[in-house]
């Protein structure tokens, strides 16, 4: 399972940990893997625009989700797929529509908790608001209210003398954060100070997709500093390892398959929209690929046949104080390498031959890596891995980074999986 480790590069978690602080929402994040793949060279084309055939690298955008791929020079209508698969969206508490309320002379907002958000995380945090609004003309802004604003306070110990042997908190009633002192709850006044920050009228602003984020930067942790703690590494690690590995390979004449990185939005709530995996966007525009290259149905049946996606998501690692919690004999750990996730019953869809693929990629890198499965006795996660391969027919492997505090307001993983991932997933899209 192991083989000699690729040099640790630091100067590759300094840079994932400037994206997680730089991609507050699913739309910072595409717009920061944008314009680090176009000083790659890439382009982006417009989805209601003709495509051509031509080389290169290119990119489409969709709200929160970011398709990205590189033709080689000569690549036929045929040519398989290398494909690797992350979403941009965190578990986090997000603005209602309307978002002014308050009680007892405390001015608050109105959120929804967004996906499966371990609560408890996010109570005392000094947080931050961010995400885009539309204006009346259609278009977007991106806003990030990067500096203390919202706090989610937790009833002192004094009034909750069971806090500590249970705390349960009502999602309705508990999480709705203050921002402010006053008796008068005005409505539209949030979005009109979002507006203000982004520079734009509050009569201009149609609609908004607002959400909470922790203002705390990524940190080094521990006495040699061997771990990182921040916020969204599920999945934005992955987001951030997929694009350095396709930027990477870009450009590069040897290649037998054309590289992709697909990173969808709502993952965490099930994938069910326009732009989650569930949606036909990636098929969309793999076969637009294959048309604009003059080819047909049976070319875009060739191509999808000898297509193999990784499915990049984060992990879990062993976690030392609830060991029993995990299976006795996988126990992933930090710093050891990405993990090949298997569940026999599809909620990953690694196989015995995506096995193969993955651990060829990762010795190829020279790369260690490790194996997780869930305890038979707890309810095992699940990803866009088996979504993509039942929609597209397309061979898919799960695998990712082991982390502590999965879906927590700030997550925990070792400082050297992600440049082993990014490593592992270069190798993946050179094969």
């Amino acid at each position: 399972m192991r083989s000699s480790p690729a040099r640790f590069d630091r100067g590759h978690t300094d840079d994932l940990m400037t994206f997680l602080a730089a991609s507050p929402s699913p739309y910072h994040a595409v717009a920061n893997t944008a314009d680090r793949l176009e000083k790659a060279g890439f382009q982006q084309l417009d989805e209601t625009a003709a495509w051509d055939g031509t080389a290169g690298g290119k990119y489409v955008i969709r709200a929160g989700a970011i398709i990205a791929w590189y033709v080689p020079e000569g690549a036929a209508p045929h040519t398989p797929f290398r494909i690797i698969g992350a979403h941009t969206d965190s578990p986090n508490l997000r603005v209602k529509p309307r978002p002014d309320s308050g009680a007892h002379g405390w001015r608050q907002v109105a959120v929804e908790t967004y996906g499966g958000t371990l609560l408890n995380t996010w109570l005392d945090r000094d947080l931050g608001l961010a995400g885009r609004l539309t204006l009346r003309d259609g278009t977007h802004r991106l806003v990030n209210v990067d500096r203390p604003l919202l706090r989610v306070p937790q009833l002192a110990i004094h009034l909750d003398r069971q806090a500590n042997e249970g705390l349960k908190l009502d999602r309705q009633r508990h999480m709705q954060p203050i921002w402010g002192l006053g008796d008068d709850v005005r409505e539209g006044d949030l979005i009109a100070f979002v507006a203000g920050e982004a520079g734009v009228a509050a009569d201009d602003v149609a609609g908004w997709d607002l959400m909470v984020h922790s203002v705390e930067a990524p940190a080094y942790l521990g006495r040699d500093r061997e771990l990182v703690a921040g916020p969204r590494m599920d999945n934005l690690l992955s987001v951030h390892a997929g694009a350095a590995a396709l930027a990477a390979v870009a450009a590069l004449d040897d290649l037998a398959y054309i590289p992709v990185l697909a990173a969808f939005d709502h993952e965490e709530n099930g994938s069910e929209s326009d732009t989650g995996a569930q949606g036909p966007l990636l098929g969309t525009v793999l076969e637009r690929s294959v048309f604009a290259r003059g080819g047909g149905y049976e070319d875009r049946a060739r191509a999808f046949a000898g297509t193999v996606c990784l499915s990049s998501d984060t992990g879990h690692a062993v976690h030392p104080n609830y060991a029993e919690r995990h299976d006795p004999t996988h126990h992933p750990r930090a710093n050891g390498g990405p993990i090949l996730k298997v569940n026999v019953n599809q909620r990953y869809a690694t196989d015995g031959s995506g096995r193969a693929v993955f651990a060829a990629a990762c010795e190829k890198a020279g790369v260690p890596w490790q194996t997780f499965v869930s305890n038979n006795d707890m309810p095992c996660g699940t990803t866009i891995g088996p979504i993509t391969a039942a929609r597209h027919g397309i061979r898919t492997v799960d695998i990712g980074v082991a982390i502590l505090s999965m879906h927590s307001a700030r997550e925990l993983c070792g400082a050297d999986d992600p440049f082993l991932l990014a490593n592992a997933l270069t190798a993946f899209l050179r094969d």
